[in-house]
């Protein structure tokens, strides 16, 4: 095998993975995992959601934003799958589906959508620079 394709293989798994941890660390309210995925200054698009026009911001203060906006639920579950992933160079795009449970025992919160990512390589691997959530439906029960 090449050593092009072996790299971008490469890539592609370390981006699916940046992409799990998001998913982890936010369920599981670690900030530290969370935080690993960003750029320390990113573009955020959750206009989608209701949740204000696009914006660029530290990803200090996304991180805290997105522990607090969890927390108020018992727990919850991302599932990040069928990710799509274009690779320039040190710049890539993954655009990947998602189902996000947000579970309190008096009710459940469900948003099915996806991701439309732009990561950038960095010493420390792929990390988000840009993350954009578009939501296809939503289920309150």
């Amino acid at each position: 095998m090449d050593e092009k394709k072996l790299q971008t293989l490469l890539d592609r798994m370390e981006i699916i993975d940046t992409q799990n941890r998001y998913a982890t660390g936010v369920d599981t309210r670690d900030r530290d995992l969370y935080r690993s995925c960003f750029t320390d200054e990113m573009e955020l698009d959750m206009s989608g959601m209701g949740l204000g026009e696009p914006m660029t911001l530290s990803a200090d203060m996304w991180v805290d934003q997105a522990i607090s906006l969890v927390s108020g639920f018992e727990s919850t579950q991302h599932i990040i799958t069928n990710h799509v992933i274009s690779i320039e160079g040190d710049r890539a795009t993954c655009v990947a589906y998602l189902q996000a449970q947000h579970y309190n025992p008096e009710n459940m919160y469900t948003v099915g959508g996806y991701y439309s990512n732009s990561l950038v390589r960095t010493p420390d691997g792929w990390k988000i620079s840009k993350l954009k959530l578009t939501p296809a439906w939503t289920q309150n029960t």
